[in-house]
């Protein structure tokens, strides 16, 4: 019987590229996008697809069931990709724009999480990934909504790794650095509903520094990977008797996790403050 994952978050990026690596290494992937019309191209070119809007929970209600449907409740291995960003200083972040973000980056990861769990249980095997990011382990301006969410998501899967410990479900972290995707223009949209800028008193730094690297199509950073490493990783990940607890991809990953465990806080601080 071919094994089951279903990955959230396919439109693009990692999703996508995770939805057909999974197909060509022969699992049934359901690959699950927020919006019918991404399921819809998904379906052309011949992977299964429906909606899962992590903000909803009715709407993963009704992906869990549709799920359970088609496969008969079995799901091998849960990818918890999707995920969004608002960029802006903390002192601008309105309140409503960070719950915002913790609803689709950790609420809603935790409440599909809470629904596939039992149909693990029941056949006896398992494995849910989360994908964390580099900004789980170390912080960055700017970014202080995404890297507040990632850190708790690390604390939750932390916690759930321990617990589940008992069972045969396992837990993972996949934590990737520079990954080609489109979270960066995803997140313009969000930076100009809930980012007064122009009355920031960091109006200068605004568009000195992440005006630009929002709007300007700068190439590709230095140590950016395509999305199939990770969807790489993700195979391993599933694919092992006894996967590791957590998967660093990218090399400003593996070193950002040194400098943290061997440098003082402000010595880590001065490093990243350089952006």
């Amino acid at each position: 019987m071919r094994r089951t994952i279903l990955i959230t978050g396919c439109s693009s990026g990692i999703g996508l590229a995770s939805a057909r690596v999974m197909a060509a290494r022969g699992w049934r992937v359901l690959a699950t996008c927020r919006r019918p019309a991404d399921c819809a191209r998904l379906q052309g070119e011949g992977l299964e697809s429906f909606p899962l809007d992590y903000a909803d929970p009715d709407s993963l209600a009704a992906a869990v069931a549709e799920a359970a449907s088609r496969t008969g409740g079995r799901i091998d291995a849960l990818f918890n990709n999707g995920a969004f960003a608002c960029p802006g200083a903390v002192e601008d972040l309105p309140r409503e724009a960070l719950e915002s973000v913790f609803r689709t980056n950790l609420f809603g990861v935790h409440d599909l999480t809470r629904r596939v769990i039992p149909l693990m249980r029941a056949q006896g095997r398992g494995t849910i990934v989360n994908c964390s990011s580099v900004l789980g382990l170390v912080p960055m301006k700017w970014r202080g909504a995404y890297v507040a969410s990632k850190y708790a998501l690390e604390g939750l899967t932390d916690v759930l790794r321990l617990e589940m410990r008992d069972t045969p479900v396992k837990i993972v972290l996949i934590e990737p650095g520079p990954i080609t995707s489109r979270i960066r223009a995803n997140s313009i949209p969000h930076f100009e509903r809930w980012i007064d800028w122009r009355a920031s008193p960091r109006r200068a730094q605004y568009e000195g520094s992440l005006l630009r690297r929002l709007y300007e199509d700068r190439g590709p950073d230095r140590f950016e990977l395509p999305p199939e490493a990770v969807a790489r990783v993700l195979a391993r990940a599933v694919e092992a008797r006894t996967p590791a607890p957590r998967y660093f991809v990218t090399a400003p990953t593996w070193i950002m996790a040194g400098l943290r465990r061997v440098l003082p806080t402000r010595a880590l601080d001065a490093i990243l403050a350089r952006g």
